[in-house]
C-alpha cells in the first residue's frame, strides 16, 4: 500500500504543479479538488490505522503535519504573482512557487521520517492526499484573499491571462 499511496500522492503534486505555472482568472473558491484529495486521503489514512499502530502518537504527527501543510500553503500563496486584466483578477505560480510545493511535500515527508517513531513509519505517505488537500485548500483561498484587493497592477492590454508586469 505504502508504493501506491506515494505514487498517487506524486500524481496528484505533478497535475497540481502543472495547473499552479499557467495563467489562470482567479475564480471563487471551489472546495471540489480539496474535498476529493481529502475524501481520498482520509481513506488512506483509515487503512494505515487499522494496522496496529500508537494511536495518541499517529493523531500528534498527523495533527502537526497538517499545521505545516497550512503554514507551507500559505509561504506558496505569497509566491503567486497576481494582476489585473480587463477588471479580471489573474494569477500564476512563479518558479519559486514550484520550489516551494517540491519544499513543501519534502518536509512532509521529512517529518513524518523524523517525528513518526519507527512503528509509525508510513504515516507520511499514508496521509499525503490529505496533507495536499489542506496546503492546497489554504494556498487557494489566500490566492483568492488577495485578487480581491483593490489597485492589482494592471497586466498587459493585448490578451487575457498574458503575463503580468514585472
Amino acid at each position: 500500500m505504502f508504493a501506491v499511496d506515494l505514487l498517487l500522492g506524486i500524481l496528484v503534486f505533478g497535475y497540481i504543479i502543472v495547473r499552479q505555472v499557467r495563467s489562470r482568472p482567479v475564480r471563487s473558491f471551489n472546495p471540489r479538488l480539496p474535498l476529493i484529495l481529502g475524501v481520498i486521503g482520509v481513506v488512506q489514512l483509515v487503512s494505515f490505522v487499522k494496522t496496529d499502530h500508537d494511536k495518541t502518537a499517529l493523531v500528534a504527527t498527523l495533527a502537526g503535519s497538517l499545521v505545516l501543510a497550512a503554514v507551507m500553503g500559505g509561504f506558496r500563496a505569497s509566491s503567486v504573482r497576481i494582476w489585473s486584466d480587463a477588471g479580471v483578477a489573474w494569477s500564476r505560480g512563479t518558479w519559486i512557487t514550484v520550489v516551494l510545493w517540491v519544499v513543501s511535500l519534502g518536509s512532509h515527508l521529512a517529518y513524518d521520517y523524523l517525528l513518526a517513531g519507527k512503528d509509525e513509519r508510513g504515516l507520511g505517505s499514508a496521509s499525503i492526499l490529505l496533507y495536499l488537500a489542506v496546503t492546497f485548500a489554504v494556498q487557494r483561498l489566500i490566492v483568492q484573499y488577495r485578487a480581491q484587493r483593490p489597485g492589482l497592477a494592471p497586466g498587459p492590454a493585448s490578451g487575457a491571462g498574458a503575463a503580468p508586469l514585472a
